[in-house]
């Protein structure tokens, strides 16, 4: 990306200043950005040209003040092209810093990446998931192995991180660390947080990703049928435990609420709504967006059921929920008495009710995707799946409306 500069030569008039000389300053601008410095010079303005910035006339003390004016303007564009050779990162601060012997210290990636990850560290439990600081710190690590691997370097200027850098970082997590597409591109995407920090303090000029366009794959997410979902809901189960823990799950599946959700959901968070009828409000842990959920009848029986529940008196929360690693192995054990094939996990549940609970019952996208916490309708729509029989409901419709006609 070429660099527009420009320097202009312009009198000062000082504070309290009555006659005589005033002070040189020289204005850099870099692409629209200004930095000022005085050069030590100063000049009569009746004999001071401002569009040229030089003093007039033929005498000697004028062409020897422009002389030095000239000698200062080759040195600042001699000094950008070579930063510009050295893909330096140049801006109107760094050339005056430059120019008086002010050298900042270069940011490097690795630097810069894991003081975001200390900072993020701090703020586990208040903004940020515990798996999300888990992510940037493999993703830190993978950039580390990579750039000793490709470029025999513990670490890079944030100046060099270029389209090259980011294909080559991608072939190595997909070739070398043996990743998915998908998870390729979340690692990509990871960085480029790194990258929009190098980007807004200005330690960066030029945008990496600005033609960088990876693609995730569109994943195949399970779901339980309508009728998965009824046969589980009323299977009779001899042991407890696992009478419990299907009713943690069905409960997800009428609420859309992720496992991490349901268990610290709190008793105060079942209020009357707008309607008179019970509804969740609850703040998702993931994206601290606040769900309202109207609570249906099979939500609100197990809610019911376990109100007088130790666990949920002591804890004062709405259900008695295990671990997460507990719940998932019972779910297993659910799944083969029950005659489903499909591998039952929380996410299946929260998935089942974007699709099979609401969205195929003609509830609109934007309503689920309130229900559900998100941020993007966009995100709703990787949830949802329009089952075959939908398909055939919907054309049956169409089908007598044709004949009517």
């Amino acid at each position: 990306m070429r660099t527009t500069i420009s320097l202009l030569f312009s009198l000062r008039k000082p504070k309290n200043y009555q006659s005589g000389e005033m002070p040189i300053y020289l204005r850099i601008t870099v692409d629209g950005q200004r930095a000022e410095l005085a050069v030590s010079r100063k000049c009569d303005p009746e004999r001071w040209d401002a569009v040229s910035g030089r003093a007039i006339g033929s005498k000697a003390d004028s062409r020897t003040l422009n002389a030095y004016l000239d000698d200062i303007q080759f040195k600042i564009y001699d000094l950008q092209r070579r930063m510009s050779d050295a893909d330096e990162n140049i801006t109107a601060e760094t050339l005056k810093n430059r120019f008086i012997g002010k050298v900042e210290k270069a940011r490097t990636l690795l630097a810069v990446f894991e003081d975001h990850n200390q900072k993020m560290e701090s703020l586990v439990g208040q903004e940020f998931e515990k798996s999300t600081l888990q992510r940037y710190e493999t993703c830190l690590m993978h950039t580390k192995d990579f750039m000793q691997l490709q470029y025999n370097i513990s670490d890079i200027p944030v100046t060099r991180i270029n389209f090259a850098f980011l294909n080559d970082f991608e072939y190595y997590l997909r070739s070398v660390r043996k990743c998915g597409n998908n998870s390729a591109i979340k690692y990509i995407k990871n960085l480029g947080k790194i990258v929009r920090i190098c980007l807004g303090n200005g330690w960066l000029t030029v945008n990496p990703y600005l033609n960088y366009k990876p693609k995730q794959k569109a994943v195949h997410r399970e779901v339980l049928t309508k009728e998965e979902l009824q046969r589980l809901t009323k299977k009779k189960f001899s042991v407890e435990r696992l009478s419990a823990v299907r009713d943690m799950f069905v409960f997800c599946c009428y609420t859309g609420l992720a496992y991490v959700d349901v268990h610290k959901l709190k008793r105060s968070e079942l209020v009357k709504g707008i309607d008179g009828d019970l509804w969740i409000y609850t703040s998702r842990q993931k994206t601290d967006t606040l769900s309202r959920i109207p609570v249906l009848p099979v939500a609100l029986s197990i809610i019911r059921a376990y109100e007088d529940h130790a666990q949920c008196v002591i804890k004062d929360t709405l259900l008695p929920v295990m671990s997460n690693q507990k719940m998932n192995a019972y779910l297993k054990e659910i799944a083969d008495l029950c005659k489903i094939k499909k591998p039952l996990t929380f996410h299946i549940a929260r998935h089942t009710f974007a699709t099979t609970v609401t969205l195929n019952n003609g509830v609109p996208i934007e309503s689920v995707a309130k229900m559900m916490g998100h941020t993007s309708i966009k995100t709703t729509q990787i949830y949802a799946k329009v089952m075959d029989h939908k398909i055939s409901e919907d054309m049956s419709q169409l089908k007598k409306k044709l004949a009517i006609g």
